[in-house]
Formats: structure tokens, C-alpha cells, sequence
């Protein structure tokens, strides 16, 4: 029902808000930057219009007039639309820069790379569709509210027939930029998805990974590369070029998603970022999990210069700054942004900060650690010895007095000689130790998990966490998933440094046997690499290890 003129409006006059104009309209600023678009994608003007053209009237379509941002960047009229154009069109240059599908050949590339560079458009153009969601909460002049996950926003302004529409902001509106793959319908038709997995099953997987801000740990993900290094160029080129027309934005407030994937991408990849371990960055306890500072900073740092993104701080400060105003870090109850843990292999107090929460962290580990017992925060007490009772003095008797204590006739009798020894019984044979004798080029992180696994044959070590089987030893896969390492870079590393007893010939790497009552996959190590183990007792008709 529409509201007549006696009914009071439930927005204020000064709110002159947004006109419910037709795409074409949306569309007729850009149109030089739809040029160039067109120019890089290299293609005929019916493939263009086909692949891309349609694409960009999809998502004009759905954003409509919509700001990115309520003061910071691209805060006028139409600029999430924009973000997005400008965003594809760097993704899509630096598609020239890169080879796809570098292992296969030249043939399939040769087909697989239009395929590629359109997916790398979609995730740029798509890299912010999720502040429609988040952020923003549009209504027309009645109140009634749009429903982004059901229709574009033009086809509903259509269908209510109203002349202009309103938008509120949601205060601290969260980062979730999955909320973007349920708008991605709207603007990637069911046959584009079609057309990209064509012929493989990686550029779709890649493109929702880079558009959902989702990890690929399998793989290199060169298309997310390319998007995270356009939107960040982009979002730093419109706070320059805007800093004196629009007071003062907040520089560095879009600077959180890419410390976080950092702190994501390190948490994965380096062995220095697994939780409690000596020497490592990161410190987990029942009092809240804290990365040493500054020195995970150097971590960061590195990581994100190989990615070249503009406008990284670089200074610790800075950088932890950011973070605290993105509510990643806590700041101490006295105001310090800074505290002070003791981990147990210190001896001393170690500057970190504190995380928010440890998902932040753990949120692409398929396990997350377990916390330490003893609070960090607090300072660890040292159990101090109790002194030994001391004995009380025997009576001084002088050498007189004792012999004195014999009869007067009688001479002390001679020392008597001491018993002939027994025959000591035959010591048992000592029980093997057994250990790992790893290459030296095997993964730091495999090789720990691993060591610890193979000590737990020893009788003192608890249940065994590993058992024999004629070829090796069987390990199963999920005792490297309790440790923190992946079973597929587990797999990886071993295989790399011929660690692991081939199964057959074309046969799986991996082997089902039942393990404590239960059907278990595993992996076979080869018996030369376990101290303690008789060799004799297998069947090494496999090749020499590396």
C-alpha cells in the first residue's frame, strides 16, 4: 500500500535520497571505463558483449547507485559499482603478466586462458558485493526494505514502482565478505558458471575462493592474487585523489582484510606460526591468544611485499594500530596496547598483542590447538625446594671412653672381612628406542609431528599413535590433523624425500587397515628411517631411500 500525502513520511525531508533511474543511466559515467575494459579483454564486440558486457549490466543491475563506503572511499553515488569496475579492470590486465595452467599444454592452456582471464574479471568486479549486503539496509519511501539476497535492486525498485530510494548504515557492521556468493547469482549467470567449468574444475573453485575470501591451501591462487593486489591499489588511488575534496578518510581502514589473510596465510604455511610450539609467534592460552610484537610484524611484512600491495605500513606501530581500530587487537585494561606474556620456554617477559578472539586465527585450520594450561599472562611460579630436616648432633665419646665400654681383659676384636660378593644376576637385555632418522630436507613441520609419532613406540610414551605392518611403519593420517599439519602436506613432504612405501604401481599413496579396533587410513613409512626397528622383519623390495 503506498503512502498518500496526509500520511507522515518516516524520513526526513533533508533526505533527499537516491533516484530510482534506469541501468542505462547507472551505467552512462562509466562508460569510459567500460571501454577500456572492453580494449583489455582483446575480443570481438559480439564476444565482449556476450562474455563481459552482460556481467557488467548484472551487477550494475544489483548495486544500482549504491556508495561503497558511508566517508571513506568511493562514498559518493554509484561508487560500489566503480569499485567493482575499476577492481575487474586491473584484475583482468594482470591476467597479461600471468600463465594459467602452467602444467599443462600448450593446447589446453590455449583454451583454458580466455576462461581464466573472465574469471579473474568476475572475482574483481564481484571483490566488494558483499557491502550490499553487510553494510548497507535500503527501503523505499514506505519503509519497506530490499531484500538483496532475493532480486537486484533495480528489478525491485521495478516492481514497487517507487521514484527513489533510502539507505541507512548498520553500525560496526562486520567484515563478511562470504555474504557476497549469495548475491553472486544476480550477477553471474547459471551459464557463465557453465562456460568457466568447461573442461576443468579449478577456475570456478578459485573465483568463489577469491570472491568469498575463502583459503586455498592445495594450490597456488594466483587469480586471488591478482584481485587482493587490484583492490588495493584501487582503494589507495581514490583516497589520494580524494583526500581534499572529501575532508579527511580514514586512511588504513581498508587495510584489515589484508593483515588478516596475512595472519590467515602465516597461521598455514609457516612453522613458525604453529601455536605453543618453541620459538613461535604465536602463544595460545586460557587467558586469550597473543602473537609476539614485533617480531610477528617481519612475518607480515615479508609476506605482504611479495604481494605487492600499496599502502602497507610498514612500522610496527602503525600496523598494530590498524588493527586495534579494527577491533582484530585488544588493548590491555591499562591502556597499553601492548602486554606481556611468559610463554613456557622463556625466561623472561615477552612484549605481544592480543587477539580478539582466536578465530581470527585459527579459522582456516581444519583443528584449531589446544590452549596452554598455565596462563600466559601471569607470571609462571618456580617450585622452590623444601630444605631437608637437619639431623641432630651424635654425642662427642672420645677413643678412651669407647674401648673402655669392653671388658678390661679383652682387646678389641680384629675387623672382620667383608662377605665374598654374590653373583650378581644377568642384567635384561635393554628394550629398544626407537626413533626417527629423517633427510634433512623433509618439512621442518612433517618432521616434528612425525618424530613425535614414532616416539610414541617407546614403552614410557603412552599408546602407541602408529603400529608396524609388513612393508613399514602404518601412520594414520589424522594423528598429523591432531598436530596441527595438514595430511596433504603431509603426503607431500614425504613423498618429495621418498619417505613413503608405494602401494602399488597406479595404487592410491595412502592404505585402509584397521587401527585399534577401527577401519583407519594411514600412510607406510619406509622401516629405514625408524631407529630400533628390525629390518629383517620387512619387506624392503621397494627402492633405497633418499
Amino acid at each position: 500500500m503506498r503512502a498518500t500525502p496526509s500520511e507522515p513520511s518516516p524520513y526526513s525531508s533533508s533526505d533527499p535520497g537516491f533516484p530510482a533511474v534506469p541501468v542505462e543511466e547507472v551505467l552512462k559515467p562509466h562508460a569510459d571505463l567500460v571501454a577500456r575494459i572492453k580494449l583489455c579483454y582483446g575480443a570481438d564486440r559480439d564476444t565482449f558483449e556476450r562474455d563481459v558486457l552482460g556481467l557488467i549490466h548484472r551487477y550494475a543491475a544489483f548495486v544500482h547507485l549504491l556508495p561503497a563506503t558511508a566517508n571513506n572511499y568511493f562514498s559518493i553515488p554509484g561508487g560500489l559499482l566503480r569499485l567493482g569496475l575499476e577492481a575487474g579492470f586491473f584484475s583482468l590486465q594482470g591476467t597479461d603478466a600471468h600463465i594459467f595452467s602452467g602444467r599443462l599444454t600448450i593446447s589446453a592452456r590455449r583454451q583454458l586462458e580466455p576462461r581464466w582471464r573472465l574469471g579473474t574479471f568476475i572475482a574483481g568486479l564481484c571483490c566488494e558485493l558483499h557491502r550490499a549486503l553487510s553494510h548497507i539496509i535500503v527501503t523505499d519511501a514506505q519503509g519497506a526494505e530490499w531484500p538483496p539476497c532475493l532480486t537486484p535492486l533495480a528489478t525491485w525498485l521495478q516492481q514497487r514502482h517507487t521514484p527513489r530510494y533510502f539507505l541507512r548504515w548498520r553500525p560496526q557492521a562486520a567484515e563478511a565478505r562470504a555474504l557476497g556468493l549469495f548475491a553472486l547469482p544476480h550477477v553471474v549467470a547459471p551459464g557463465v558458471l557453465q562456460h568457466l567449468c568447461q573442461d576443468n574444475t579449478v577456475i570456478v573453485p578459485h573465483m568463489m575462493a577469491s570472491i568469498g575470501g575463502l583459503p586455498v591451501y592445495r594450490d597456488n591462487n594466483v587469480l586471488g592474487e591478482l584481485v587482493r593486489r587490484s583492490l588495493a591499489l584501487v582503494i589507495d588511488r581514490n583516497l589520494v585523489a580524494n583526500a581534499d575534496r572529501y575532508g579527511s578518510p580514514q586512511f588504513g581502514s581498508h587495510l584489515e582484510r589484508f593483515l588478516v589473510d596475512a595472519l590467515r596465510r602465516l597461521a598455514v604455511t609457516d612453522s613458525a606460526w604453529i601455536a605453543n610450539r618453541e620459538k613461535s609467534r604465536v602463544w595460545f592460552g586460557p587467558d586469550g591468544l597473543f602473537l609476539l610484537w614485533p617480531g610477528a610484524v617481519e612475518d607480515i611484512s615479508a609476506l605482504l611485499e611479495a604481494d605487492h600491495l600499496p599502502g602497507i605500513p610498514k612500522a610496527p606501530e602503525t600496523m598494530r594500530e590498524v588493527l586495534l581500530d579494527a577491533g582484530v587487537l585488544l588493548a590491555h585494561d591499562t591502556g597499553s596496547t601492548t602486554w606481556v606474556i611468559h610463554p613456557p620456554s622463556s625466561k623472561t617477559g615477552m612484549d605481544a598483542v592480543k587477539l580478539a578472539s582466536p578465530t581470527i586465527l585459527f579459522a582456516g585450520l581444519d583443528v584449531a590447538p589446544s590452549p596452554l594450561v598455565q596462563a600466559l599472562t601471569s607470571k609462571p611460579v618456580e617450585p622452590t625446594a623444601k630444605p631437608a630436616s637437619p639431623r641432630p648432633p651424635l654425642p662427642e665419646t672420645s677413643a678412651s671412653q669407647q674401648l673402655s665400654l669392653l671388658p678390661p681383659d679383652c682387646a678389641p676384636p680384629p675387623p672382620s672381612s667383608p662377605p665374598a660378593p654374590l653373583s650378581a644376576p644377568e642384567p635384561d637385555p635393554p628394550e629398544p628406542s626407537f626413533a626417527l632418522r629423517a633427510p634433512l630436507r623433509l618439512n621442518p613441520v612433517v618432521r616434528d609431528a612425525l618424530t613425535a609419532i614414532a616416539a610414541t613406540l617407546n614403552s614410557a610414551a603412552g599408546p602407541a599413535q602408529c603400529c608396524t605392518v609388513a612393508q613399514g611403519l602404518f601412520v594414520p593420517l589424522d594423528r598429523f590433523d591432531q598436530r596441527g599439519v595438514p595430511p596433504s602436506l603431509a603426503l607431500r613432504a614425504l613423498a618429495d624425500v621418498r619417505m613413503l612405501v608405494s602401494t602399488g604401481l597406479h595404487a592410491p599413496p595412502t592404505l585402509s587397515r584397521d587401527f585399534n579396533g577401527s577401519p583407519t587410513v594411514g600412510l607406510v613409512i619406509d622401516p629405514r628411517f625408524i631407529e630400533g626397528l628390525d629390518l629383517s622383519g620387512f619387506n624392503l623390495s621397494v627402492s633405497e631411500p633418499a
